[in-house]
C-alpha cells in the first residue's frame, strides 16, 4: 500500500521537520499549514526538488469540514491517508485569572478538537484496511504541567488521555496510536520566551542544550514505522533528559 502521511501544521517547526524526515521514508506527503503559505510552497517545492511527492492544503484543524476537505483533497492526489500526524498546536502565557472564554475555547479547538476532526476524518479507510497509523504531538508541559501556561498545559494532557484511549479503542482494527512528548525545543514558538530563560531552559536540561525540531521528527518516524510495530498507546518523551 502507499505510503501517505498528513501531518498538521507543517509549515514549520516541528510539523515541517517531520513532514521532511517522513518525505525521506517514501512517504507522499501533504503539508497541512494555515498561515505561512511561504513556508509550505517552499517545503513542498524542496521535496518536489529531491523526486518525492509532497501538496500543500490551508485548513485551520479546528474547522472540521476543512479538515475533511483537506483529507478528501490528499486521497484525490495521493490516495487515502495512512499516517497521520497531529501536530498543530498554539501556545502562549496567561495567569489563570486572566484567561477568558476566546482563549480557553482557542486553545482547546485547536490542540484538541483539531486532534478529533483529524482522526474521524482519516479513520473509516483505516478500519476498512485494518491498518495505519497515528501520532500525536503533546508535550512534557503536559505531564508536568507549567507556570502560566496551565491552558496549554490542560490542552496537551488531554491529547495524552485521547491518546491512550484511541489506542486502545483501534487496536483490534489494526491501528496503532502513539504519542511523542517533546521537551523544550528552539522553535518560533519558544523564541519568544527570550534569550535568559532559553539559557536557563537549556542549563536545565541534562544534555545541555535545547532539542531541535529533526529530534522530534526522529521519534516521530520510529512510531510511525514497521520497528514500531508492537507499540501503541505510549507516549515518548523527547526531553533531553528534562522530566528527570
Amino acid at each position: 500500500m502507499k505510503k501517505v502521511a498528513l501531518v498538521t501544521g507543517a509549515s514549520r517547526g516541528i510539523g515541517r521537520a517531520v513532514a521532511r524526515r517522513l518525505s525521506e521514508d517514501g512517504y507522499a506527503v501533504c503539508i497541512n499549514y494555515i498561515e505561512r503559505r511561504d513556508m509550505a510552497e517552499s517545503l513542498r517545492d524542496e521535496l518536489l526538488s529531491l523526486g518525492r511527492e509532497a501538496m500543500i492544503f490551508r485548513a485551520d484543524v479546528a474547522d472540521a469540514d476543512a479538515v475533511r476537505a483537506m483529507v478528501q483533497a490528499v486521497e484525490e492526489d495521493f490516495g487515502p491517508v495512512t499516517l497521520l500526524v497531529n501536530n498543530a498546536g498554539v501556545a502562549g502565557q496567561a495567569l489563570i485569572q486572566d484567561v477568558d472564554d476566546a482563549l480557553w475555547q482557542r486553545y482547546f479547538a485547536v490542540n484538541v478538537g483539531g486532534m478529533r476532526n483529524t482522526v474521524q476524518a482519516v479513520l473509516p479507510h483505516m478500519i476498512r484496511e485494518k491498518s495505519g497509523s497515528i501520532v500525536n504531538i503533546s508535550s512534557i508541559w503536559g505531564l508536568r504541567g507549567a507556570s502560566f501556561e496551565s491552558v496549554y498545559s490542560a490542552t496537551k494532557h488531554a491529547i495524552v488521555g485521547l491518546t491512550r484511549s484511541l489506542a486502545m479503542e483501534l487496536a483490534p482494527s489494526g491501528i496503532r496510536v502513539n504519542c511523542v512528548a517533546p521537551g523544550v525545543i528552539d522553535t518560533d514558538m519558544v523564541q519568544v520566551l527570550g534569550e535568559e530563560t532559553l539559557k536557563e531552559l537549556a542549563e536545565e536540561t541534562p544534555l545541555g542544550r535545547l532539542g531541535r525540531p529533526e529530534d522530534i521528527a526522529e521519534a516521530v518516524a520510529f512510531l510511525a514505522g514497521e520497528k514500531a510495530s508492537f507499540i501503541t498507546g505510549q507516549v515518548l518523551m523527547v526531553d533531553g533528559g528534562f522530566s528527570g
